[in-house]
């Protein structure tokens, strides 16, 4: 397992956290997803052998937010 924080651009309010959050969750591969507004950032654990950094970024992109790599 692999754990990453990627800051997210686009967020308007709480609600975005949970669709986020929520896209995240239903991946394969995805343990665990932790986003917060407050800090504009989200923290992923996910499985390596499912899963890469960009596979995590194009899945939020696609619900309408853009991610980078957070170091």
């Amino acid at each position: 397992m692999k754990k990453i924080t990627l800051k997210i651009i686009g967020m308007h309010c709480t609600s975005c956290t949970m669709n986020i959050d929520g896209e995240l969750e239903d991946t394969t591969g995805v343990k665990e997803a932790n986003t917060s507004y407050a800090k504009s950032i989200t923290e992923v654990t996910f499985d390596e052998g499912k899963l890469t950094e960009e596979n995590i970024i194009e899945i939020i992109q696609k619900v309408g937010y853009s991610a980078q790599l957070q170091e």
